[in-house]
């Protein structure tokens, strides 16, 4: 879930566009996390339980491929001709969509009861898991580490190494894990020290060689991001307050550490913060604390009706504008 939040940030800055349907997203979050705690069954339908519910747990396992799609659709249409800018954040933001695309799919296989005889304890399962939650939990958190780098230390990491970083990595993932949906459909096990014992498993040895050169590579790909996060901290070219020229309030923050983050006092929020490419506005973006001018439409599809926070009286002499905290 975090790295769903993250990669949805990275997405809509990157993409220079609002997150295509705000509040359908916040609900498939919040109906991702509510399921969650309901599918644990899916992991015991050939320990004997009860065939009703294991019936019940495939259905919510199944259920909640639908929030799954929907923010698979939302991520999509957001880059979906959009002044896309691929940073290493972009890349590793628009890599978890492709792992929790093709992770994704096969989980569909998993969460019916009368496939998963099959399939239960095999590869398939080890392939699943981690392209849905390994590869995908990942390039989220490196999505994050890359794109507010700026902000924690005041200097940008090199971009040249986040992208030798991404593409070796997100390479090695699929040549590790892709090829062990085949081996898990054919039947060899997962768990066991030496699966050729099994004279009919020793044809997936030479794919069990590709997936271990893979993974050795891709090991030593994040030589690359240390070295990379590392030498940057002191040595990285300086970035300015808001290099991705962002919304949210963490980037009108001056560089320098201070205490409480803003010096004075806290910066007002007027605007959500995916306003992106608004056509009143000359720039392609505006951040939270800029105030609304008369006319502006303020576009908050997820509280849209509701009425502002704080509103400065009319009958003050000064400008005035309506506030909103998000």
């Amino acid at each position: 879930m975090p790295a769903l939040g993250i990669t949805s940030e990275v997405i809509a800055t990157n993409a220079r566009k609002p997150i295509f349907g705000y509040t359908a997203m916040i609900i498939s979050l919040c109906g991702i996390a509510f399921l969650s705690f309901l599918v644990w069954g899916h992991h015991m339908f050939i320990t004997g339980m009860n065939p009703f519910l294991g019936e019940v747990f495939m259905v919510l396992t199944l259920i909640i491929a639908v929030p799954s799609a929907v923010k698979t659709f939302n991520y999509l249409a957001t880059l979906w001709k959009g002044n896309i800018q691929f940073t290493p954040a972009m890349l590793f933001a628009i890599g978890l969509v492709s792992f929790f695309i093709s992770g994704g799919l096969t989980g569909i296989f998993l969460g019916n009861a009368a496939l998963d005889i099959n399939l239960h304890d095999t590869y398939f399962v080890v392939a699943h898991f981690h392209l849905v939650m390994g590869s995908a939990a990942i390039f989220g958190m490196l999505a994050g580490v890359y794109h507010w780098f700026p902000r924690l230390y005041g200097r940008y990491m090199n971009n040249t190494l986040g992208y030798i970083h991404f593409w070796i990595s997100f390479a090695s993932a699929y040549l590790v894990f892709f090829p062990m949906h085949f081996m898990g459909i054919a039947g060899v096990p997962r768990r066991y020290y030496q699966f050729t014992l099994l004279p009919e498993f020793g044809v997936w040895m030479d794919v069990n060689i590709l997936i271990t050169i893979a993974a050795i590579i891709g090991g030593l790909a994040q030589v690359f991001f240390l070295w990379n996060f590392f030498y940057s901290i002191f040595r990285g070219k300086k970035s300015p307050q808001n290099p991705w020229k962002s919304n949210t309030l963490e980037w009108t923050a001056p560089v320098e550490r201070l205490h409480g983050n803003w010096p004075g006092e806290i910066p007002t929020v007027y605007r959500w913060p995916y306003d992106y490419s608004h056509p009143d506005s000359e720039d392609d973006f505006i951040p939270q604390n800029v105030p609304m001018e008369p006319g502006d439409q303020l576009r908050i599809p997820a509280v849209e009706g509701i009425a502002p926070i704080h509103k400065e009286s009319a009958d003050d002499n000064t400008d005035h504008a309506d506030t909103t905290t998000i």
